[in-house]
């Protein structure tokens, strides 16, 4: 699909309670891309139950990530009991801070923000769960009105679907828009390209 690039490792980071879509929809779009290696990353390798009731098989173990380059965190029920998990924060703590890039979809943003690596950066979350995940963090400017945020290493995206715009603006960023629209086109999605264009934020009132 493209020429010349830097191979790319993608890891998403599962656990009990996570949302498909939010793991799955950029796993789509980055998947198309020979260049980009994916791997699922848990506490255990084997099947992780989905917030859907779905399994997914984890690959990795989170020990074995040694050298990160794209951490993907996505939302979903599980957040609420990892966001008070020492021992896992302490792990996202430091495989984030080891990470070129650092990515969530929806309350992924929650534990970006529990870990300490939304520091000084702007982010967002899913609307229906803002209040919840803006309260963790001490110095991060939250956007309410945003599809999804990227502030230098960081992108965040609002919830679930939206992390599909957001995984096709992280494409055109790393490859160029003639990947992004090789990839739009193949998988047959439109996306929004203008972060700040956001139906949802109109729906619920973030006070």
């Amino acid at each position: 699909m493209a020429e010349n690039v830097v191979e790319r490792h993608l890891a998403v980071i599962l656990f009990d309670g996570f949302e498909l879509l939010d793991a799955f929809g950029p796993i789509e779009l980055f998947s198309t891309i020979p260049e980009v290696k994916i791997e699922l990353i848990a506490e255990r390798t084997g099947p992780i139950r989905s917030a859907q009731g779905i399994e997914v098989i984890a690959e990795l173990e989170y020990g074995a990530l040694n050298d990160p380059d794209i951490i993907l965190v996505p939302g979903g029920l599980g957040t609420r009991t990892l966001a008070h998990d020492e021992s896992f924060l302490s792990w996202l703590t430091d495989i984030g801070n080891r990470s070129k890039i650092v990515a969530s979809i929806c309350t992924g943003s929650a534990l970006l923000a529990a870990a300490g690596l939304l520091e000084g950066h702007q982010a967002t979350s899913n609307k229906l769960a803002f209040e919840w995940a803006s309260s963790f963090g001490d110095d991060i400017s939250w956007e309410y009105q945003a599809r999804w945020v990227h502030d230098g290493s960081r992108w965040t995206s609002s919830g679930i679907a939206a992390g599909m715009d957001m995984a096709a603006a992280m494409i055109g960023h790393l490859f160029g828009q003639k990947v992004q629209t090789e990839v739009t086109k193949r998988v047959e999605y439109q996306p929004q390209f203008d972060s700040t264009i956001d139906p949802f934020a109109r729906f619920q009132d973030p006070s």
